[in-house]
């Protein structure tokens, strides 16, 4: 199995001079190529395919306008083209949106380099055009006899710089079977709420920064528009606090997906619409702060790593409304609403443990009668009853 570990380096000047030229190329040849395929598209209806934009990049590095394009590694050049053709090819299979240029404000800059354009010896990375190794701080190791076959270099808003390294990972294996279910019931008081009835403290890390955060967004308002060093010298003041929050929020998320896929064979989730969520003026912050989009991205890629398995229960199963105890189902309950009992056998609820009970048993009956992972949402009435009836049939 392919993994990228990540690391961050810190050049010296002229290092971060040839990586910013280099940026600035790959960011230049990437709008090129995709100029000119919709052009011949909208003017011709002809689909220009990678050795056709490659070839013009041949010709662009003649002319005396785009010459600087052959002070840097081509490399990197021949890799934003590979990557425009991916954007193609998923636009045409209607898994994307149409490509967009790359903005020198906005996009991300990186390079990429493959085993022609890098050196890795003892330990040292060397790219290609550079004469001295990268000064990277190794946090972690590499698997031993690692030799990666690709490596990108970028850097962030806040200004850090970084190397990822794609190499394979022998420890990155299938598990033993764990043989345990369980149901997980993302919130806000709360992070999540196991079946088990244990609950991840929620840290709300934008919150503990949002009067630093303030701060800074204030004097970087205050500061007039343009390419001066003093709003360049705020902006990359706001990005550090934005770093740092994610940071600390994608280290929490580590280390609880990485625990709930060692313990568990078989995991449950909420299908939930984070975006239509986000919608909500209220609660926007909170959810954002929360990372629910991003948790279930891990949860699902360590789960295909080590062989465990991830179930999304439809977003319209009443998992808060149902009884875990009985099945009675509540009309409503609003948010306000944490604890309730149950009107049938009386049995006291807490909200968060009682869904998380209710998506186990769901999943199970999923798994059971070989149900889709993601219930379609048109058939969602008739899936709820269905899988209503099942629950009740598996409960003792």
């Amino acid at each position: 199995m392919k993994r990228a570990f990540k690391y961050r380096f810190y050049p010296t000047d002229m290092q971060a001079a040839e990586l910013l030229r280099t940026f600035g190329c790959v960011r230049k040849v990437y709008n090129l190529a995709l100029a000119a395929r919709t052009e011949a598209w909208v003017q011709r209806q002809e689909r220009v395919n990678y050795n056709a934009t490659s070839a013009m990049l041949t010709v662009w590095k003649k002319t005396e306008e785009l010459a600087y394009l052959n002070e840097v590694s081509a490399v990197p050049l021949q890799q934003a083209l590979r990557h425009l053709q991916t954007a193609f090819t998923g636009f045409f299979a209607k898994r994307a949106k149409y490509p967009r240029f790359k903005s020198r404000k906005k996009s991300r800059k990186s390079a990429e380099y493959t085993t022609s354009g890098f050196r890795f010896r003892d330990g040292r990375l060397t790219l290609a055009k550079m004469a001295e190794p990268l000064a990277v701080v190794w946090s972690r190791p590499l698997p031993e006899g690692a030799k990666p076959s690709t490596v990108t270099v970028s850097q962030d808003a806040a200004g850090r710089w970084f190397v990822s390294l794609l190499c394979e990972d022998p420890d990155v294996k299938p598990l033993s079977k764990a043989g345990a279910v369980v149901g997980v019931d993302a919130g806000l008081d709360h992070l999540l709420t196991l079946s088990t009835g244990e609950k991840v403290a929620n840290p709300r890390h934008e919150r503990r920064d949002r009067v630093r955060l303030a701060k800074a967004q204030r004097e970087l308002a205050r500061k007039a528009r343009g390419d001066g060093a003093n709003r360049a010298k705020a902006r990359r003041k706001v990005a550090r606090i934005h770093a740092r929050i994610s940071d600390r929020r994608r280290d929490v998320l580590h280390k609880v997906t990485t625990r709930l896929v060692r313990e568990n064979q078989t995991l449950v989730i909420e299908d939930l619409a984070v975006r239509n969520m986000l919608k909500n003026g209220n609660l926007a912050r909170a959810i954002s702060d929360a990372a629910w989009r991003e948790f279930r991205s891990m949860l699902e890629y360590k789960a295909r790593w080590y062989g465990r398995e991830v179930i999304a229960i439809d977003r319209w199963f009443p998992s808060s409304r149902l009884c875990s105890a009985c099945g009675a189902l509540r009309e409503k309950m609003p948010l306000s609403v944490r604890t309730w009992m149950c009107h049938s056998c009386g049995t006291a609820h807490d909200r968060d443990v009682n869904a998380a009970r209710n998506l186990r048993a769901a999943g199970l009956a999923v798994s059971a009668c070989g149900a889709g992972v993601r219930p379609q949402r048109e058939s969602s009435r008739a899936g709820q009853s269905a899988m209503k009836q099942e629950v009740l049939r598996r409960k003792p």
